[in-house]
C-alpha cells in the first residue's frame, strides 16, 4: 500500500470521526437550525436555476405551467365527487332523487271484471 492511499484512507477515517462527533455533541436545536439552513440553501439554489431556465426556455415553462394546471384541475374535480358520494354518517350512502318512471293506467274493462269476479 502507498503512502497516498495510506494518508487518503486515513483522511476518510477523520472525516467519519468528525462527523460522528458533531451528531453526538451538537444539541438536537443546533442540528434542527443546521438542517434549516440547508433546505434554505437548497431552495435559494433551486430558485436561481428555475429562474435561468425560464429566461432560456419560456414555452416550455408555460407549457408545464398550464399542464400543472390542468393537472390541479382533475385531481380536485376527482375530490369533489369522492366527496358528494361519500359516506355520510358511517355506512349510509347519499342517494339522489330521481323521478320514478310512470305507470300505467288501469283500463276501466280491466277493472269492471275484477269487480264482477268478486
Amino acid at each position: 500500500m502507498s503512502k497516498f492511499e495510506s494518508i487518503s484512507g486515513r483522511a476518510l477515517e477523520l472525516a467519519g470521526n468528525v462527523g460522528d462527533t458533531l451528531r453526538t455533541r451538537v444539541p438536537d436545536r443546533a442540528m434542527k437550525w443546521i438542517e434549516t439552513g440547508a433546505a434554505l440553501g437548497a431552495v435559494k439554489t433551486g430558485g436561481r436555476v428555475a429562474t435561468r431556465f425560464v429566461r432560456r426556455n419560456p414555452a416550455v415553462a408555460i407549457a408545464s405551467a398550464v399542464g400543472a394546471g390542468v393537472l390541479l384541475y382533475a385531481v380536485r374535480r376527482h375530490q369533489r365527487k369522492l366527496r358528494e358520494n361519500a359516506p355520510i354518517e358511517g355506512k349510509a350512502t347519499r342517494v339522489e332523487a330521481k323521478k320514478a318512471p310512470s305507470r300505467k293506467r288501469a283500463t276501466a274493462k280491466r277493472a269492471r271484471n275484477t269487480t264482477d269476479a268478486d
